[in-house]
């Protein structure tokens, strides 16, 4: 078994008193009770998966949150000099300062500010940053034409890489690269891997669910990794509301491994199934619960950027309780709310790929029998409802817009090609991955780039 495929046992929970001394952020006690507990003989195999899983997540947690309180306001105050104490306290009363104990001490978040910036137009005015939307004509433009023509087309040429950071390089060793890459879905076509260097062992054909330009070398030399592409990225304009038709509950066959929990972070515990009663209650149609879905989201749920999804547990659950998520977790709650309704929702990602920018970006499919299958972007969504335009808002349901790039149509799943370390992103492949050694490489251990190099109508 894969190592990576352990993350499913997460939900198996921990013994007791190492789950005591984890929350209690005594992580050092809480890796050698796990060692001495995976030496127990017969040990069962789903609390030996668990285990593993849980000690590399707690040997990677604290990279995500090395501030202590006077460090963090020392960056608060780098940026905004008269950030005071009694304004930092206020913030982390309103949950708006992540944290976790570290030896019964609270350390904080590393990207807390950006976090308030993000969140906050006040606070970002006063440290002196944009809170505009990025490119927001391109996209007003794309909309507009959708409603318009019925559909948004542009020709991408993009290049991405990745290389050992030189601290890490060591001459003989053995290197692995995995590059994510555009795949087939009905928004992409003319997909052409432009080039390659170096030469590659092995690309995924373009149906592959999370596809991947693969190296692996000796290196005698560091290097960098490098794919360039270019596709033709086509959005399609549905709408879905001038017909008062109801659409049909009626799942086809092919589409109802869509509905299955996949553990670890999309099940339906008892607090997702009762959200999902209280949400729906009264609408007629998937259609009709879907929206109420994204709704949800889109105008409960506040923007965040999350620590490293390596080491979460429960995503989709605990957006539901703490109403903060990024856009990757954001997705998994709606899809978690589909799934639980009986609705099919599923995986996507790669690239939001505009002029000028490329950023990872998350979102998701759903189906309802009279349509097929839809798009739902419930973050892109969420800024909108965040800055009062409730015609984008609505449009990111059941649409899209053509600035992006799919590499992945499946969460949690596996690379086509060998995989034997630690994933540095277990779940999905927006940036790459590598391996030195068979000992799978952190994003901290390697240098990542993309970029969009073309975008120019058809």
């Amino acid at each position: 078994m894969n190592i990576n495929h352990t993350f499913q046992y997460l939900q198996m929970g921990l013994p007791e008193r190492i789950n005591r001394k984890k929350l209690f952020g005594d992580f050092e006690g809480a890796l050698q009770d796990m060692e001495s507990y995976l030496l127990t003989p017969d040990l069962p195999d789903a609390m030996r998966h668990c285990l593993t899983t849980e000690a590399e997540m707690l040997r990677r947690l604290p990279s995500d949150f090395p501030y202590t309180r006077e460090e963090a306001l020392a960056v608060a105050r780098k940026e905004v000099p008269d950030f005071s104490e009694e304004e930092f306290d206020q913030l982390e009363r309103k949950f708006r300062i992540r944290w976790i104990y570290q030896n019964g001490e609270k350390r904080y978040f590393d990207r807390f500010f950006e976090n308030l910036c993000r969140t906050d137009p006040e606070m970002a005015g006063r440290a002196g940053k944009e809170t505009a939307p990025r490119n927001g004509r391109y996209f007003q433009e794309a909309i507009e034409a959708m409603h318009r023509d019925g559909k948004a087309e542009k020709r991408f040429y993009c290049r991405s890489s990745v290389q050992l950071k030189d601290e890490g390089f060591r001459k003989g060793a053995v290197v692995r690269a995995y590059l994510p890459i555009p795949c087939a879905c009905d928004s992409q076509t003319e997909i052409r891997i432009e080039k390659v260097t170096p030469v590659p062992m092995y690309i995924s054909p373009e149906n592959a669910p999370q596809r991947v330009v693969f190296w692996e070398e000796t290196m005698e030399k560091n290097h960098p990794f490098e794919v360039e592409f270019s596709y033709i990225r086509t959005a399609v304009y549905k709408e879905l509301f001038a017909n008062p038709e109801k659409t049909s509950v009626f799942v086809p066959e092919s589409e109802k491994q869509w509905l299955r929990e996949q553990a670890p972070h999309i099940l339906f515990t008892p607090y997702i199934r009762e959200l999902m009663r209280t949400l729906g209650d009264g609408a007629e149609t998937p259609l009709e619960k879907a929206r109420r879905f994204y709704d949800f989201v889109t105008m409960k749920v506040r923007y965040s950027f999350m620590p490293a999804y390596f080491s979460q547990e429960s995503i989709a659950e605990n957006c539901a309780r703490n109403l903060t998520g990024d856009c990757g977790v954001q997705t998994l709650l709606f899809i978690t709310l589909c799934r639980c309704a009986g609705i099919p929702a599923k995986w996507e990602s790669g690239w939001a790929a505009e002029p000028g920018f490329c950023g990872a970006h998350d979102w998701a499919r759903f189906y309802v029998e009279s349509y097929g299958w839809l798009y739902a972007d419930v973050s892109y969504g969420g800024d909108a409802a965040q800055r009062g335009d409730e015609k984008r808002r609505v449009h990111y349901f059941g649409n899209l817009d053509p600035y992006r790039m799919t590499a992945n149509t499946e969460f949690q799943a596996d690379f086509d090609v060998s995989k034997d370390g630690w994933r540095a992103d277990p779940y999905d492949n927006q940036v790459g991955e590598m391996e030195l050694d068979g000992r799978g490489l952190q994003y901290s251990e390697f240098i990542r780039k993309k970029e969009v190099l073309e975008c120019s109508d058809l």
